[in-house]
């Protein structure tokens, strides 16, 4: 709803008979072709008759709607909403990079590209080789958790069947590992955040296969333990897996093959530049250790006697395989590949650093506002937690509701009610590209968010006030969703 309570019409309500924008209609010079009589349309297809003008305002109006990093601070914990340079997009739009062909000679150049990229970040995680076929983060970690179950049955060790997950993980890390036919034993954290160490050595045992966590973890927190978590589980005979989620806290600071992890899927469209959401694009790029080098998925690019070539089955036998028709999403490979160059080695630190910085800014400015840490006592990594279990008992207002509230205030919500184990969960993740007027425009959004809580609290329970719609019923929304337009019957 508008200012003046007035929605933005449907494109339909504005077709009136005879109207059209002619001048972008196709033209077909020759004879049509020849259509099977079953497959033609009886009647005309029920679309829109509006100017061409008219459908300009229609969709810009519509655009104008979105939230997105272009136009909003967007503080998406786990997410990584972060400014994408257009220099990235630019020059992987190059007319000879989107003129190629997937089935043509593969070009030196294209080529040269991805081989330095697949060496930047084998650089930057310490691992031994990597990949850049799968298609998206979730894929990332299917092929991570394929090499692992790949590795222990070429040993014959059958009986490894668990996966450890701890309990902050992801929710993708549990599903992954039961898609690749593993049990899943998940493991509690302590009430500092860590890994409950304890817990973990109850959980290992010789049918580990491996363990799946990030570090820093999903509640925000650098695992203070991690090298005693390598050592029991590599001296368990499991393998560890690394979720690239929170590259973005580390980056040219820590590696995590130095951590000791076998695997890791690094999401290229979060940490290196390119705009998603709603699907993608991604690219979930693996990493590997020695013992995973095997079982790389194909293809990759390999380099020999100056010239580069697509590595295949034929290279590597032990391959887990092709998870993509081709080679990757060439056009989200490019972007990280020109926001790397971009950085340079000196910028890739200065990556994590302004993230944490961001990151532990927010936090504190927010406690000092009346919120509640989740972690007082540890410093934030590149997301913090801020839990409203106290607003909630005084106040009756829930997570959602501030997170509705902040809509009206011109901000993109945080995470919400993730990781299940913070009651009234907000994970907040500023990323390195925000400036210090805009987090403190946030932190000023949220102080006057408390204040009506406390005497005013129905601007909470009733907002969003001044989006298109107001607050939507989320369970019917998903179980009955219903985007088709059908003409009004007449009587």
């Amino acid at each position: 709803m508008s200012e003046l309570g007035l929605r933005e019409p449907l494109i339909f309500e504005a077709s009136r008979p005879g109207r059209g924008a002619g001048t972008q209609f196709p033209r077909i010079s020759g004879e049509p072709p020849a259509v099977p009589a079953h497959l033609r349309r009886t009647a005309p297809p029920l679309l829109p008759a509006v100017s061409e003008l008219q459908a300009v305002r229609h969709f810009t109006r519509l655009s104008q709607m979105n939230f997105s990093i272009d136009t909003h601070f967007y503080p998406l914990g786990s997410c990584t909403m972060k400014y994408n340079p257009k220099a990235c997009n630019t020059l992987a739009m190059l007319p000879e990079f989107l003129g190629r062909h997937p089935l043509g000679a593969a070009p030196q150049g294209f080529m040269a590209c991805l081989h330095d990229l697949q060496e930047m970040l084998r650089e930057i995680t310490g691992m031994r080789a990597v990949s850049l076929t799968p298609m998206a983060g979730a894929q990332g970690e299917f092929a991570g958790v394929a090499m692992i179950r790949a590795y222990h049955r070429d040993r014959g060790d059958l009986a490894r069947t668990e996966i450890i997950v701890p309990q902050a993980a992801h929710g993708t890390n549990p599903a992954t590992a039961a898609m690749c036919g593993f049990e899943v034993r998940e493991v509690p954290c302590g009430p500092d955040g860590d890994i409950d160490m304890q817990g973990l050595q109850a959980a290992l045992g010789e049918r580990t296969a491996g363990i799946m966590l990030t570090n820093p973890s999903t509640l925000g927190v650098f695992e203070h333990r991690i090298a005693e978590v390598e050592r029991l589980v590599h001296a368990a005979g499991g393998l560890l897996y690394y979720d690239g989620a929170n590259l973005n806290a580390i980056l040219g600071k820590v590696r995590p093959g130095d951590m000791g992890f076998d695997v890791i899927h690094m999401n290229l469209h979060k940490t290196f530049s390119t705009p998603h959401g709603g699907g993608g694009p991604g690219s979930g790029a693996v990493g590997v250790g020695e013992r995973l080098a095997a079982y790389l998925p194909v293809p990759v690019v390999g380099r020999e006697d100056g010239r580069y070539r697509w590595l295949d089955e034929k290279d590597l036998p032990r391959s887990i395989g092709r998870l993509s028709g081709f080679m990757g999403n060439a056009g989200v490979n490019l972007r990280a590949y020109v926001y790397m160059r971009m950085l340079g080695r000196e910028g890739m630190p200065r990556v994590a650093e302004f993230a944490t910085l961001n990151a532990n800014y927010l936090m504190k400015r927010l406690q000092a506002a009346g919120y509640e840490a989740a972690y007082p006592q540890r410093r934030a990594s590149h997301e913090f937690i801020i839990t409203l279990k106290r607003e909630h008992q005084l106040h009756q207002i829930t997570a959602m509701d501030v997170a509705k509230r902040l809509l009206d205030y011109g901000f993109h919500a945080p995470t919400t009610y993730f990781p299940l184990l913070v009651p009234e969960c907000l994970l907040i993740e500023p990323t390195e590209t925000e400036s210090k007027e805009d987090l403190d425009r946030f932190c000023e959004a949220m102080a006057a968010i408390r204040r009506e809580m406390q005497h005013d609290p129905g601007k909470l329970t009733g907002a969003p006030h001044t989006m298109p719609v107001r607050r939507l019923d989320d369970v019917r929304a998903a179980k009955q969703l219903d985007l088709a337009w059908k003409p009004a019957m007449s009587a």
